[in-house]
């Protein structure tokens, strides 16, 4: 199998695993909190050579579980409020308290369930929009953002 052929069935694999490329998800978070990719490796527990192997599709997934773990909890918290309006403090804070962090992850569990920044997220959402309008917030930006679609979908469905 060629190169290009490898990284384009990495990638496909990791749409099926993680609901889109780990490249785009990592440059987000890259963006989010306006640091460089190594210091993103260094948060999340992963050497930055393997980091871009995985977001470049030379290497289709993530083989320690607390390094997934401390992904989502990142990309949690940009949905903050502090992080969302780029605090340079909450941005520190939050890349700290996920860099400590020693989340419990068994076979059938990763700590993606709704916790005190969900709550406060949720609840500011639903302070500045009516449930119907988080729900057709969540619609526009299903395809293109599914997690934020379903935080949307969550402050709608519960308000």
């Amino acid at each position: 199998m060629e190169d290009h052929e490898i990284v384009q069935r990495n990638i496909a694999l990791q749409r099926e695993w993680y609901g889109e490329p780990l490249g785009d998800r990592v440059r987000r978070l890259v963006a989010a909190f306006d640091v460089s990719q190594a210091s993103l490796s260094e948060v999340l527990g992963i050497s930055a050579p393997m980091l871009s192997q995985v977001m470049s599709g030379r290497r289709a997934k993530i083989g320690n579980p607390l390094v997934l773990a401390r992904l989502i909890m990142l990309e949690r918290k940009v949905l903050t409020p502090g992080v969302a309006a780029g605090s340079k403090s909450a941005l520190k804070a939050a890349l700290e308290d996920v860099r400590t962090a020693r989340p419990r992850v068994g076979r059938d569990s990763l700590p993606v369930g709704e916790g005190q920044d969900d709550q406060a997220v949720l609840a500011g959402l639903r302070e500045v929009a009516e449930d119907e309008g988080l729900l057709r917030a969540a619609e526009r930006l299903d395809a293109d953002y599914p997690a934020l679609a379903d935080l949307l979908r969550r402050a709608g469905k519960s308000g």
